[in-house]
């Protein structure tokens, strides 16, 4: 019976730590797209093969084109209400919004840092 419940207590504590790593992971999402910049959002999850060798060319790219572009990643793991609003199919998937916040390109898949920022380019931003 003392198992029964040091179980259910466990399950129970569990769920409000993942609740509260979700919650803070949503905390953390800017208002996409940002305002008057090109913005170019990531949707993956950090468990996703892509997703992972993306990292660091998002990470290489946001540097390179900070207060010019902005770069944002979404964690679908932890935000699941972002795959429906970007009509997510697949992972990873990107998607580029001009400084009016319309969408201008999408692609699906990997897609390298040469892509990305041939993509900034015809947006008219440069590096």
């Amino acid at each position: 019976m003392k198992l029964r419940y040091l179980i259910f207590a466990l399950f129970f504590i569990g769920m409000l730590i993942t609740s509260g790593v979700a919650q803070a992971q949503a905390e953390k999402i800017p208002a996409i797209p940002v305002k008057g910049m090109v913005t170019m959002v990531d949707l993956g999850a950090g468990s996703c093969i892509p997703c992972k060798m993306m990292e660091p060319i998002l990470k290489k790219v946001e540097e390179r084109y900070k207060d010019k572009a902005a770069i944002v990643f979404i964690d679908l793991r932890y935000h699941r209400d972002q795959a429906a609003r970007f009509k997510v199919r697949a992972i990873p998937t990107q998607v580029f919004f001009d400084s009016e916040g319309k969408e201008v390109y999408r692609h699906v898949g990997f897609m390298s840092e040469d892509a990305i920022i041939e993509q900034l380019g015809k947006m008219g931003v440069q590096g």
